[in-house]
């Protein structure tokens, strides 16, 4: 008899908590509330006392705390309780106790629901009470609709982490690591990730309310708004999602819902299965009205997408056009500068192969080529692929590529995949052959302000256009008499008209004046002049500072016409060189001799007769040699002579 009154004292110690909010509850008080909500349904009042701890700002040990109980609650309860939709449909929802009790528990559920997406968003909160939270959130996601993949509140939680994108990285980071493995969640991602882009395109295109206000109150502050915040968060979820890589018929993949082993335990009937799979393909593969989509087709959908029933092909085409619609929503949006080009830097390799249509990708590939500069660079291998592979028509594609030839590319950042398509892009025997001449030239004059890095890929791209396009290898060396001869290959009169006709040329005059008619401010490789220039900046390179290039530019020095005496060169041996490897490679150059500094033999002369051709510093100096020496002999003589005439003055005085 005595704990009665013990258990009446402590439901009013409870009221009185529960008149404050949870202010002063302490972890054994919430555990005590939870045992009695678990035990009973009269103590069903508890219920919103524990949801009155869930924030953000509560003490991480108390809201764990709640946590647990609520989550042990509700866990049972999911089956029954009834979506908030389908309640209002019913008739006299509000006359009937059962139908309004369950209204009330949808209700605090979604509350509960709310409150842990609040926290596991928070840059307030806990790391390890958002792991808590993210678990309890996809535990509801797997089990609310009888094994059914819940996508409402899965997509509600996606929402949450683009709408508060700066602190959700670490939550990011947790969703990727623990749930990104399976399917129907990459699936349900794909799917809410689309949606999420086009309600971002249609409704915040210029920024919040408060970043405009802020953008007009400090004009000279550069600040990220909350917008591109959010793009980068879109991007990150993307890049996190991996790709369905092919399946085999043998092959099984972990499902976060239940629902396939449901299907497969009660063996659908072959009409039902056609029924779902129409219900599926006529709402799933479209994309208007989507927002309006009925919970019960969604069910299916998720629970049909796990089913073993599809086939493997079935199963890829689905979430090959989940991933399409995605992409292309994305893709949509205004993207911060620096998104843009990751998302190109990557794009063949991480897009392109997983996407039902390619060819989708030329409107945002061929605006992206068309900009200019390093976004052309980067664009260049997508477009590349869709041309080759999936019977792309790019036109004036050679032109877009000869003005992209500038000295800024050989120190891009992706400067090795752009050599590497370019050599691809010029590798066709049907090129023309003033196309390849003007690339050739537009690669000689830029040797002449690249690094040495740079010209190292300039002479291997040369000799590789040279070999390939035979009708070029007069540009190696061609003389302005061989210009005016060509032009003026005929007889009799019709030589003289030619004649006089080239030499009325001012191409021809210019070449008459050492002045290259080559044109490199053109950017029509056509009207460029360069089959009537040379590769005179190669020779140049012949007596280059750097034993590396100077080296190199000798192999251009071989007959590439003939192709069974020569090999083509790897770009990707010379694409990704600067300075540093260059050094690298000389050190370990092994060398016959090595520079010294003193002379190995004395030297005879200052200057060698090579040096200054015509003058002969030896010879001087042996004839100086030898003018000296006669002039002591004479010298001596003279003495020899005055010394005999003394004595014979000397001897007649005696």
């Amino acid at each position: 008899m005595a704990s009665f009154p013990e258990n009446r004292q402590k439901q009013r110690h409870k009221k009185k908590k529960k008149d404050k909010k949870g202010e002063t509850l302490t972890v054994e008080d919430l555990k005590f509330l939870g045992l009695q909500l678990l035990s009973s349904r009269a103590h069903i009042n508890n219920l919103p006392i524990l949801l009155s701890v869930l924030s953000p700002s509560s003490p991480a040990n108390l809201v764990l705390e709640s946590l647990i109980s609520l989550q042990s609650f509700f866990l049972p309860l999911l089956p029954e309780v009834s979506s908030t939709s389908s309640l209002s449909k019913k008739t006299g929802a509000e006359e009937d106790p059962d139908a309004f009790y369950t209204s009330w528990l949808r209700a605090r559920f979604d509350e509960l629901v709310n409150s842990l997406i609040e926290i596991a968003v928070s840059y307030t909160s806990v790391e390890a009470i958002k792991d808590v939270a993210l678990d309890a959130i996809m535990d509801f996601v797997k089990q609310e609709k009888e094994g059914r993949f819940n996508s409402a509140i899965y997509h509600r939680l996606l929402k949450s982490i683009v709408s508060n994108a700066p602190s959700t990285q670490p939550l990011l980071n947790l969703l990727a690591a623990k749930y990104f493995e399976y399917i129907d969640i990459r699936y349900f991602t794909y799917t809410s990730l689309d949606k999420i882009s086009k309600d971002c395109n249609s409704t915040t295109i210029f920024g919040t309310t408060d970043d405009r206000k802020n953008n007009l109150e400090n004009p000279g502050e550069e600040t990220e708004s909350r917008f591109e915040v959010s793009i980068r968060i879109i991007y990150n979820i993307l890049s996190c999602v991996p790709p369905l890589e092919t399946l085999d018929e043998q092959q099984s993949h972990e499902m976060w819902s239940q629902l396939c082993e449901f299907a497969i335990q009660m063996k659908f009937s072959f009409v039902y299965q056609l029924h779902v799979n129409f219900s599926v393909t006529s709402i799933g593969l479209s994309s208007k009205d989507e927002g309006n989509k009925s919970s019960n087709v969604i069910d299916v959908e998720a629970g049909l997408l796990g089913s073993k029933m599809l086939s493997t092909d079935r199963i890829m085409k689905k979430f090959k056009l989940r991933f399409t619609k995605a992409w292309l929503s994305f893709l949509k949006l205004p993207l911060p500068l620096d998104v843009y080009k990751e998302v190109l830097a990557t794009f063949h390799q991480n897009v392109i192969p997983y996407m039902s249509n390619p060819a989708i990708l030329c409107d945002f590939l061929t605006r992206s080529y068309d900009i200019g500069g390093v976004i052309s660079v980067m664009a260049l291998s997508g477009l590349f692929i869709l041309m080759t592979q999936h019977g792309l028509e790019y036109p004036k594609f050679y032109e877009k590529l000869y003005v992209l030839l500038k000295p800024d590319v050989f120190m891009a950042k992706h400067r090795a995949g752009f050599f590497q398509l370019l050599d691809t892009c010029l590798k066709s025997s049907y090129l023309p052959a003033y196309l390849a001449a003007a690339f050739t030239k537009k690669l000689s004059r830029l040797a002449l302000s690249v690094p040495p890095s740079g010209e190292l890929i300039i002479i291997a791209l040369i000799h590789n256009l040279l070999r390939r396009h035979p009708s070029i290898n007069f540009l190696v060396h061609q003389q302005v008499d061989d210009l005016v001869n060509g032009d003026a290959s005929a007889e009799g009169d019709d030589f003289e008209e030619n004649v006089r006709k080239s030499n009325a040329d001012p191409v021809v005059q210019s070449m008459k004046h050492c002045i290259d008619p080559f044109n490199n401010e053109e950017a029509n490789p056509l009207k460029s002049n360069a089959m009537r220039s040379s590769l005179w900046e190669i020779d140049t390179l012949r007596h280059h500072y750097c034993p590396a290039v100077s080296r190199f530019v000798a192999s251009l020095e071989n007959d590439l016409t003939v192709r069974a005496k020569t090999s083509e060169m790897a770009i990707s041996d010379f694409s990704s060189g600067s300075y540093a490897t260059i050094f690298r490679e000389e050190v370990r150059r092994r060398i016959k001799q090595c520079p010294v500094a003193f002379y190995r033999e004395t030297p005879t002369c200052l200057f060698n007769e090579s040096d200054f051709p015509g003058w002969s510093f030896g010879d001087q100096q042996l004839g100086v040699e030898e003018n000296g020496n006669r002039a002591d002999g004479v010298g001596k003589i003279t003495l020899e002579s005055e010394d005999r005439d003394v004595k014979r003055l000397r001897i007649e005085s005696y």
